[in-house]
């Protein structure tokens, strides 16, 4: 049993934290605000590294993304196929919300500059991309337009060949480093969130955790009907009938695994040896599924919306209209399927998150909460949904009698 609960031991202990936290909140009340500057400490500690994280950790990861070139139509096909079920899982979680709004119960004033300027919607989004001086993308006000700048810098390395592989080299072991120094401010993170969350309790009350029951009860039924009836749906336009046999049929140990180790890719050896009972062939299954584990995140995109509707109802933030959907729809593909193969790349996205929106780093804390309790579904879609991808693009590339074709073992 131990065993079992050993890959989630640090999520466990930074929940417990949290509970403590909270319950010394509920029970001192406003007088648990004496502590909160040990939850401040934290937040200073994760914002002072995020700008460089974030520098090394995707230009490291697009600057070493050569092997790509040769990999031609399987890439095509899968990255079209990954970007597609992402917006989907955004959409089943953006429908969910929209139906069992999260977030309401609690409400944190979100503290508002005076004298802000209006922008029109092409200033906004030069703004939002681009800075007008280099040193400006050194502020975590310019997240977005730093992760522009540095996968054009990771692509032109990459572009350079052998004279940019020094530099490759330098950016990797960058990346390394302050993931090292994130391990280190992490060791911290009990106390950290524990003190933050019981100045948040203790100034707003009961509510809050109310909240929060609402948002983990909302994600994993949906989750289960995601994975369940969308899986089916995608298994039968892969193969027909045979398709959604043969995937039901083996895909049941990969996610328990899922489920048991809470990691993509401790599940992919299982998920090979499910790809190749399902028929899958052997260049696209050992393509798909490798960089499914790091890039192919479904289950993220489904808790990517969910911290967007949640922290938007917290802080009392209209969460409608046309705009807001598709620019959460965005983010949360983002973080799905982009961020999601960098490393720290799920506290990257709630970086995203609460810059885009001009959030307080307040919100930081609160969103990063939901994600510790989703883990173990989120994983599960996550995994499983790169074997059934596997099965959308062999019948893109190979046809729809493929199954028919197959060698199964």
């Amino acid at each position: 049993m131990l065993q079992k609960l050993k890959p989630y031991r640090f999520p466990l202990i930074l929940l417990s934290s949290i509970i403590v936290g909270s319950i010394v909140g509920l029970i001192f009340g406003e007088k648990a605000s004496i502590i909160k500057p040990f939850g401040d400490l934290f937040l200073n500690l994760l914002f002072m590294v995020v700008v460089p994280l974030v520098f090394f950790s995707i230009t490291s990861a697009v600057a070493n993304m050569d092997s790509m070139k040769r990999l031609g139509k399987i890439m095509g096909s899968m990255l079209t196929i990954f970007i597609i079920t992402g917006i989907i899982a955004s959409i089943t979680m953006l429908v969910a919300v929209i139906l069992f709004p999260v977030g309401s119960g609690a409400t944190i004033p979100v503290e508002i500059p005076e004298n802000t300027e209006v922008l029109s919607l092409s200033d906004q989004l030069v703004n939002t991309f681009t800075v007008p001086d280099f040193v400006e993308l050194f502020s975590r006000k310019n997240m977005l337009a730093l992760i522009v700048f540095s996968v054009l810098l990771g692509i032109a390395t990459g572009l350079s060949g052998e004279v940019g592989k020094p530099f490759a080299r330098f950016l990797e072991s960058g990346s390394e480093i302050f993931m090292k120094v994130i391990q280190l401010i992490m060791y911290y993170a009990p106390i950290g969130l524990g003190a933050y969350f019981a100045a948040l309790i203790g100034d707003f009350g009961g509510e809050l955790i109310g909240d929060y029951a609402q948002a983990f009860i909302l994600y994993y039924p949906v989750a289960i009907l995601y994975f369940a009836i969308g899986f089916t749906i995608y298994a039968f336009i892969a193969g027909g009938k045979k398709g959604v046999i043969r995937f039901w049929k083996n895909i049941l140990a990969p996610a328990a695994t899922a489920l048991g180790t809470g990691s993509s890719f401790a599940t992919l050896p299982i998920n090979l040896q499910a790809a190749k009972k399902i028929g899958v062939p052997k260049d696209i299954r050992e393509t798909v599924l490798p960089l499914g584990a790091t890039i192919h995140m479904d289950g993220s995109c489904l808790s990517s919306i969910l911290k967007i509707a949640f922290v938007f109802g917290v802080f009392n933030m209209e969460f409608t209209g046309i705009g807001t959907f598709v620019t959460a729809i965005a983010i949360s593909l983002m973080a799905g399927v982009v961020m999601s193969g960098i490393p720290g790349g799920g506290f990257i996205g709630e970086m995203v998150i609460i810059t885009f929106y001009g959030l307080p780093i307040q919100a930081l804390p609160i969103i990063s909460a939901i994600g510790v309790v989703v883990d173990p579904p989120a994983t599960m879609v996550n995994s499983t949904g790169d074997t059934v991808a596997s099965m959308l693009v062999t019948r893109q590339l190979e046809g729809k009698e493929w199954m028919d074709k197959a060698i199964v073992d």
